[in-house]
């Protein structure tokens, strides 16, 4: 009787063994012999989620070497930059912008080529510091995100792009904010307004935006510009209507016998849905732990609004015109920005002299020009042509004096004969003639000639 009761049971357990068996070939389990790349690839993902992660990357690489008609190839690839990024640490993530890189490069049409960008990024926006430090994580992560929402604009993570974009453009304005404001209260103004000139173009979404255009007004009333004071205080009122500075920009515009502009339906909209999104406050322990950090906060950073997707530098040039207001001001295609500067000629008696305007370069400037260090672009050259550019304060005055009005009294150069002084004064007047001397050169020459060319920066 007990065998009858035997066979069923044997029966039962060894169908029971045969469907176990067809499952875990099915679902590639580790174990059985059927679909051996299935195998490394899932033996690799249990090793990189345990943290073994050079012996998961030994088995993905083993896995593309081995079998490199395996429908896992793309995924191992995927996994071995996971793995790097998973594992942190600056060479680590290093490696992982290369291995998503590469994906991006063998397999540029799969879904998973957005993911990979966006991890590129990521890496990037991880190792992002402080406004204050070293900048450079923050530009290539800036970079990374503006090409995802440009080449993937249909992707699912779009919104999660957008947001870390706006976080990272916020740390860059709040870097270029506190230069601007060190420049401000020690009042060199050509210095500051360069710097607030390219973030408010740059960073309209930035959450100080409206305390740079309000300084920018300040700095051009103070300098008696105060058609341009009014542009920004317009700006304050137009674009940013709920910002505690709109009342007091309304106030300002009245003094000055300016038209009050009407508030951006559109920027309104945006600073109403901003404050209605709920926000994490800092508390009281929040600064003393955040100086223990090495990243920034970006808890201040907008949520709504589209960011700026100009690459860094192409929005540099001429950004300020009368009475409108450029986005970015670009530059020409194939070149550097050019902008056209007032020459006026000062003679010898200190009269007014004749005024020329000549095209320059953004970057260049008059060897007598005091120009502040850090005072770049358009805005640091402070070029006026027909009140094309933006204005400038007016430099202080040259420290070197009044110009000699000839050089009879010069002195002899170091090494020259005893004659040297009289063949220095030939020389001098011979340059005025037009006609060339074998004189030794006068290095104050440039210094003596009848007129004296002067970068007008305003």
């Amino acid at each position: 009787m007990s065998k009858l009761w035997a066979l069923p049971l044997a029966a039962s357990l060894f169908l029971s063994a045969c469907h176990a068996k067809q499952y875990s070939i099915k679902n590639g389990t580790p174990g059985t012999a059927a679909d051996p790349d299935k195998v490394l690839y899932a033996r690799s993902l249990d090793d990189i989620k345990h943290g073994r992660y050079d012996v998961g990357r030994l088995s993905l690489q083993t896995l593309i070497n081995t079998y490199p008609d395996s429908e896992y190839l793309a995924k191992a690839k995927l996994a071995i930059a996971d793995s790097y990024y998973k594992e942190g640490g600056t060479a680590a993530l290093d490696q992982a912008i290369l291995e998503y890189k590469d994906f991006i490069t063998f397999f540029p049409f799969l879904d998973e080529a957005a993911y990979a960008q966006m991890q590129v990024a990521m890496a990037h926006y991880r190792r992002m510091m402080k406004p204050d430090r070293d900048r450079t994580e923050a530009l290539n992560a800036e970079a990374e995100f503006q090409t995802f929402i440009q080449k993937y604009p249909n992707s699912a993570l779009l919104p999660q792009a957008q947001q870390r974009l706006r976080e990272v453009q916020e740390v860059l304005a709040e870097g270029e904010y506190r230069i601007a404001s060190y420049y401000y209260v020690r009042r060199s103004d050509r210095a500051s307004a360069a710097r607030l000139l390219d973030l408010t173009n740059r960073y309209p979404l930035y959450s100080k935006a409206p305390d740079a255009d309000w300084m920018l007004a300040q700095i051009y009333e103070r300098n008696e510009r105060k058609e341009f004071a009014k542009v920004f205080y317009s700006r304050i009122v137009k674009d940013y209507p709920l910002s505690p500075l709109a009342a007091d920009a309304k106030d300002r515009l009245t003094k000055l016998g300016a038209p009050i502009p009407q508030p951006d339906p559109t920027a309104l909209a945006r600073m109403q849905k901003e404050q209605n999104l709920p926000r994490q406050r800092s508390s009281l322990i929040s600064k003393p732990l955040g100086a223990l950090k090495n990243g920034p906060n970006v808890s201040t950073a907008a949520r709504v609004g589209a960011p700026n997707l100009t690459p860094e530098g192409e929005g540099e040039g001429e950004t300020l015109t009368p009475g409108t207001m450029t986005a970015g001001g670009g530059a020409p295609a194939g070149g550097s920005p050019t902008t056209t500067a007032i020459v006026e000629t000062v003679p010898v008696g200190g009269g007014t002299g004749s005024t020329s305007s000549t095209s320059t370069s953004a970057s260049g400037t008059d060897s007598s020009a005091s120009v502040p260090t850090g005072a770049t672009g358009s805005a640091a050259v402070g070029n006026n042509s027909d009140s094309s550019s933006a204005p400038q304060p007016q430099p202080p005055p040259d420290a070197s004096g009044p110009p000699t009005s000839s050089g009879a009294s010069n002195p002899p150069t170091a090494g020259a004969p005893p004659d040297a002084s009289s063949a220095q004064n030939t020389s001098s007047s011979s340059s005025s003639q037009g006609s060339s001397s074998s004189a030794p050169p006068n290095n104050s020459a440039p210094k003596k000639k009848k007129g004296l060319k002067k970068l007008i920066p305003w």
